[in-house]
């Protein structure tokens, strides 16, 4: 069996997963009825309103970075550009790492194989090959590689017509700078 790349590090998966959770309960959340409390209303906006910075994971590799609501700093957007129209949602990057380790959640209005179009024309514009297979399940997704050590793969659910995209890469330090 021959495996491509490596595995991203616990504190980096944890945090995608975590913030995927997070985005996706808060699409799924139904919207208070006629009568219902405010409180859900306020504890969501004091969660709008708190600090976009997620501390560090006791896992997490000290070059390890991330941020919730925008890209973090040095955020490789050459490797990774921003879709035109998307939001990102939450970035980390940990360039200290080998391979060094690149995080994207984002939205966008858009159906899910746009997003994918977008990002395949990206990677492959930079060297990276699609690997056969567009989707696990119902949820698009796609795997890349480039000099078959370097990997990046992106899976966008849909759900009422936004589109949320992680992508992770996997790649070689000096792609990152």
């Amino acid at each position: 069996m021959k495996v491509i790349g490596t595995h991203m590090p616990a504190g980096l998966v944890l945090l995608a997963a975590g913030t995927v959770m997070a985005v996706m309960s808060a699409c799924a959340a139904p919207a208070p009825g006629p009568g219902a409390s405010t409180e859900a209303a306020v504890s969501t906006s004091a969660l709008a309103q708190a600090s976009t910075t997620a501390p560090p994971s006791p896992s997490a590799s000290p070059g390890t970075s991330a941020t919730v609501g925008a890209l973090v700093a040095g955020f490789p957007q050459k490797l990774l550009p921003l879709m035109p129209g998307a939001k990102v949602v939450a970035s980390s990057f940990d360039k200290s790492a080998s391979p060094a380790t690149v995080a994207l959640v984002g939205s966008a209005a858009a159906r899910p194989a746009a997003v994918v179009a977008f990002y395949t024309k990206a990677l492959e514009a930079q060297g990276f090959k699609a690997v056969p297979g567009n989707s696990v399940g119902t949820v698009a997704s796609k795997d890349f590689v480039r000099a078959g050590n370097e990997t990046v793969n992106i899976a966008v659910p849909e759900n009422a017509g936004v589109s949320t995209f992680t992508i992770g890469a996997n790649v070689a330090p000096e792609s990152v700078k």
